[in-house]
């Protein structure tokens, strides 16, 4: 057994410092560079000192580098608490522990803190490959672990992987049923911090022009839809969103909750579907327009905006049904239509010109709608991904000079033509379109799919939609925006799809991500009741659960016990013998097989009869082996001669 005050070899501390540097790299890119340049240094102090066998620092020195690091993270973050300071913290406290380890149980205690660490990296990203890197980490952690364990024998490290794969190979089954039964707790696990979402990408309350180009530009997944029955045409996926009323002559903003009960009348089929919504750090949820239901912690206002009881900071999934053709409005009241027809004073006068002389040459509402869609259509107006900067009078030089925009012109540009001719309007924003996923039969909706349209009040029909990017671009609507961008815009390369063969595996891995998040990361209360129900245990309670979990986990290890007693009765375990056997091994390869009675010196003594050309390097292997296996003590000097040279020896 080895003594934990036993001093720690360099080649302990080298593979130590290894195993927590895998474990805290993903955090280098996140943390100051002062903070991990200090992790550095400590890091490679401490091999240097081992190495030149010199004495480790003065105790003195160790405050003064905590006190100096916690100075340094409270000021950079402003706090010790939370997310990214926590972890700034632990990275830091990681160097100074190192830097003062001198025995095997300072190295024990580095370890538990690399497990601790392990966990840290969840906090920011729980993907596939963050799961088999720390897996990786932990394999790496736990055969340094076992190393220690070994440390007056030295036995290869490759050995130790060995011997720690074999113990995380054993702990999977009891890792499932933990899994499966442990009671799951509501909410988010590794999404607590509300720091975690401060990189969240997404729509926002408010829409200026290029806020929604600058979406475009990315590939990142916004949703996930599986439909019950056939996806819908392109053209018919309006994934609605915040609602914008106010309009303060250059930018459009969501007001405050409009509470209501929204009614509508439909005479097409429900469409059922499944939507998996990916954190934003918002309230609001996404439905196909028209939601024909509010999923569970959740309300509708009365403009149809879907909003979550609390902000979305976990991967959300809910069932919807929607409606392509409803009609809803039709009762709006005065205020509503007040504020759906208020312009700022003072901007776009231009707009505002144009808008009146076309309400004296069309005074049927219908008819102005279709002469403005008709000028979008027919005059020289470009849909793009990089319009022109837009000064004091967006609205004007939109329509009147640059003609160049993206759907947020279009859309703002509509509804204020539409305002200043006195017919009610307001801008939607959310997705339009997808791209689906053949291999897993479901629609992925990404950030580049953000879309803006515009809804105008009839009174004899309520709220329509409106889409004037449509009649600039019918290929955005109908194809999606790669198809409707010229090649100059930039777009993200997954968004394009020039590269078939690269397509598809981005698709391939969707696939397996998608998974995932459903089987894994969205294994929630609700999921583990229908698993649960699906074995025959219905409206399980905790207690009942924990029953199970006793039980099921006591077999398991009991089970795992009685193999591990089977091996350790036949496994050899001291590294002479297993060097020993190794060399047997090559002579039994070449004809020369030991018997089973013959003993180290008759093995030898037989060998040197029948291939006296390989007498020097058997006798001086059998004399070492002998003097190793059958001495009084260890000799870890010996052990290495032992391996080389039978590493060397070739019959």
């Amino acid at each position: 057994m080895t003594d934990p005050k036993q001093a720690i070899a360099l080649r302990h501390l080298l593979l130590l410092t290894l195993s927590l540097t895998m474990v805290a790299a993903p955090h280098a890119a996140r943390l100051p560079w002062w903070l991990v340049a200090l992790a550095a240094v400590l890091a490679a102090w401490r091999a240097y000192l081992a190495y030149a066998r010199l004495r480790l620092p003065s105790r003195w020195l160790l405050p003064l580098i905590v006190i100096t690091a916690t100075l340094g993270v409270y000021f950079h973050y402003r706090t010790i608490f939370g997310r990214d300071a926590g972890v700034a913290l632990l990275v830091a406290m990681l160097g100074l522990k190192l830097l003062e380890t001198r025995s095997l149980r300072d190295a024990m205690l580095l370890i538990f803190l690399g497990y601790f660490l392990v966990i840290t990296n969840f906090f920011y990203s729980q993907t596939i490959l963050t799961a088999l890197y720390m897996l990786a980490c932990i394999w790496m952690i736990t055969a340094v672990m076992v190393d220690l364990h070994h440390a007056h024998a030295e036995p290869p490290f490759r050995a130790q992987l060995h011997t720690a794969g074999a113990l995380l190979a054993k702990s999977v089954p009891l890792m499932l049923v933990l899994f499966l039964l442990f009671p799951r707790v509501p909410g988010p696990l590794w999404g607590i911090p509300r720091d975690a979402f401060a990189g969240v990408s997404g729509l926002s309350d408010t829409m200026t022009p290029g806020s929604l180009s600058e979406l475009a530009l990315s590939d990142a997944v916004a949703f996930r839809v599986k439909f019950t029955s056939s996806i819908p045409e392109t053209r018919h996926l309006y994934w609605r969103g915040p609602v914008m009323w106010d309009f303060d002559g250059r930018s459009w903003s969501v007001p405050r909750f409009l509470y209501g009960t929204p009614r509508f009348t439909t005479g097409s089929r429900p469409i059922d579907y499944e939507v998996t919504l990916e954190p934003h750090n918002k309230r609001w949820l996404f439905a196909l327009d028209l939601p024909g239901k509010v999923p569970p912690r959740a309300q509708a206002s009365s403009d149809y905006q879907l909003y979550s009881h609390e902000p979305v900071i976990t991967r959300l999934r809910y069932e919807m049904t929607s409606y392509l053709e409803a009609s809803y409005g039709m009762e709006e009241g005065r205020y509503p239509i007040r504020r759906a027809l208020a312009l700022p004073e003072g901007f776009n006068p231009r707009t505002l010109e144009l808008a009146g002389t076309l309400r004296a040459k069309f005074p049927d509402d219908r008819a102005l709608v279709g002469e403005v869609l008709g000028m979008f259509r027919n005059e020289n107006f470009f849909y793009t991904l990089t319009p022109p900067l837009l000064g004091e009078n967006p609205v004007d030089e939109f329509l009147f000079s640059t003609r160049r925009g993206f759907c947020e012109h279009y859309a703002s540009a509509f509804a204020v033509l539409m305002r200043a001719a006195g017919i009610p309007a307001r801008i939607v924003t959310g997705y339009q379109g997808g791209e689906v996923n053949q291999l897993g039969d479901y629609l992925i909706v990404r950030q580049a799919d953000a879309h803006a349209w515009t809804e105008v009040w009839f009174k004899d029909r309520g709220w329509v939609r409106v889409d004037p990017t449509a009649a600039v671009s019918p290929l955005r609507v109908e194809s999606g925006i790669s198809a409707a961008v010229p090649l100059t815009d930039p777009l993200p390369l997954l968004v394009r799809g020039d590269f078939e063969f690269l397509r598809q595996m981005l698709l391939t891995w969707d696939l397996m991500a998608n998974s995932w998040n459903q089987w894994v990361l969205g294994y929630t209360p609700e999921r583990q009741r229908q698993f649960l129900a699906k074995v025959g245990i219905d409206d399980a309670t905790w207690q009942t659960l924990a029953a199970i979990l006793f039980c099921v986990t006591g077999l398991i290890v009991a089970v795992l016990a009685v193999l591990t007693l089977r091996q350790l009765r036949t496994r050899v375990h001291d590294p002479v013998k297993i060097a020993y056997l190794r060399f047997c091994s090559k002579l039994r390869h070449k004809g020369l097989p030991r018997d089973p009675a013959e003993g180290p010196v008759d093995y030898a003594n037989r060998l040197e009869r029948l291939r006296p050309d390989l007498s020097p390097a058997v006798a001086a292997i059998t004399g070492l082996y002998i003097s190793l296996r059958y001495g009084t003590e260890a000799d870890v000097t010996g052990l290495r001669e032992l391996r080389r040279r039978i590493r060397q020896f070739s019959a």
